[in-house]
């Protein structure tokens, strides 16, 4: 998701402690990665369109440990699209999994803006290993990226495989309600650009 509604206020990350993951989460979009670059970031997941460039920034991050992923932010097909798949949820789990056994200290997940595709893979890893608290996920997530707005395609997936029973997609919803009103200029850019269904307005 590219959009251009947003301002460095609204798209500001703050990595708070939570006892939902034993690590700090940070988030952002492709423009913020420069001012993350001296954080202690140890580990990173790149987010990008199937033909997209990796970003050159990177070349300056201390030592860390980074996967990359390429699919479009899609919710419903799109033609001639990378669509989110159960293929990306699992290695949303298996990244997950793996932190369990690793030293984790800041977790750096980023796309295009910072929006959809990274709150929805941070949304995931918080929700993985705590059922019962999908409320609190998305808690966290409004503190840490307050302009966000997890693509509702892969939530449903990991609900689905997680065994959440819909609780974790009833969560994302009424985040995104709270997003509506907070940033209605986000909610009108993803309205007007295929992803009305996710869209209420009271």
């Amino acid at each position: 998701m590219t959009t251009s509604t947003s301002t460095s206020a609204d798209a500001c990350t703050t990595p708070i402690p939570t006892d939902l993951v034993p690590y700090r989460i940070t988030i952002c979009g492709l423009r913020e990665l420069m001012i993350h670059a001296e954080k202690g970031v140890s580990h990173v997941v790149t987010i990008l369109d199937p033909s997209y460039p990796d970003p050159e920034v990177f070349e300056i991050y201390p030592r860390h440990q980074r996967v990359v992923w390429r699919f479009d932010d899609h919710v419903t097909p799109v033609d001639g699209a990378v669509m989110p798949d159960e293929a990306v949820v699992d290695r949303i789990l298996d990244l997950g999994e793996s932190f369990r056994a690793a030293t984790v200290e800041h977790l750096l997940i980023h796309c295009h803006a910072g929006v959809s595709r990274s709150t929805a893979t941070a949304a995931i890893l918080m929700a993985q290993f705590n059922p019962g608290r999908e409320e609190d996920v998305f808690d966290h997530l409004r503190r840490i990226r307050p302009r966000s707005w997890p693509n509702s395609l892969l939530i449903a997936m990991a609900d689905d495989k997680l065994g959440r029973d819909g609780a974790l997609v009833a969560a994302m919803a009424r985040h995104h309600d709270m997003i509506t009103r907070a940033h209605p200029d986000l909610a009108e850019y993803l309205r007007i650009h295929g992803r009305a269904h996710e869209v209420r307005y009271d």
